[in-house]
């Protein structure tokens, strides 16, 4: 059975799980679906297009599904997909999608911070800690076991790499390749690789130095982009690492400033 505080307030369409915890003043719309075991704190607003999985934690003053901050939208159905186990601290809000992709996904496994903002048609994967205060334009898209700094900004369209990490404070406008990390706030740049986190992953001293190998070439050659690609395609080993980073480059189509080396 749920637990539901007296002063919630629950659609009658909206659908909760087994053991789902409602505190008090919570608004929970009607077209909301809510996985078992997860807990909703107090003053939590859940609008309609919601679909959250199971035992996720939302805390005091979240806000999520409501429409997106965007002038296109015209008040077409669309949705904020959250995986389980996911943890929502206090006052995150997080927007439904658009016509454009029809809908804004979280995935499983993730901390989002206090005051962390997630605009519309945003992906933010699997295994991701995103600190305080962080900003998400609209249609960013954030690989698995990224982490992302405290009160960084990210713009729209942008795209962060898998296993990626990007400092606080930072300006991120530009893509950010899988396995580095990035950081500045006047000059957004790659500062080498995130070996600390791919080591508590498991990554190997092989797998790190293929990446290594593949990040000399693209970021400390001197070479342009399209020539450095080459060059690691025809040069490394076609390890699934090398192939991630080559086909990361290759697969954009929004925004094609990429990071910058460090020294440049």
């Amino acid at each position: 059975m749920s637990n539901i505080h007296a002063t919630a307030v629950i659609g009658s369409g909206a659908v909760l799980g087994e053991g789902v915890e409602v505190g008090p003043y919570t608004v929970i719309e009607d077209d909301v679906v809510i996985g078992d075991g997860t807990v909703i704190g107090p003053h939590v607003h859940i609008a309609d297009g919601a679909r959250i999985g199971n035992e996720c934690r939302i805390s005091t003053g979240a806000v999520l599904s409501t429409a997106p901050q965007d002038l296109k939208y015209a008040g077409e159905k669309t949705y904020l997909h959250i995986g389980d186990r996911t943890v929502i601290r206090e006052c995150v809000t997080l927007n439904r999608g658009t016509k454009a992709s029809g809908k804004t996904v979280v995935g499983s496994d993730n901390l989002i911070m206090a005051y962390v903002h997630a605009g519309h048609d945003c992906v933010i994967g699997n295994h991701v800690v995103i600190a305080n205060s962080v900003q998400f334009g609209g249609h960013c898209n954030v690989g698995d076991y990224v982490v992302v700094g405290g009160l960084a900004g990210v713009h729209q369209f942008v795209r962060i790499g898998r296993y990626a990490m990007v400092g606080g404070i930072s300006r991120a406008a530009l893509d950010v390749p899988p396995f580095v990390m990035a950081g500045g706030h006047a000059s957004f740049r790659y500062e080498g690789l995130n070996v600390i986190g791919l080591k508590r992953r498991g990554f190997t001293s092989e797998q790190l130095s293929n990446i290594r190998d593949a990040y000399r070439v693209i970021f400390q050659s001197g070479l342009l982009l399209s020539t450095a690609l080459e060059t690691v395609r025809r040069d490394l080993p076609p390890t699934p690492e090398v192939v991630e980073i080559l086909d990361f480059f290759a697969s954009g189509v929004y925004n094609r400033k990429f990071l910058k080396p460090f020294n440049s």
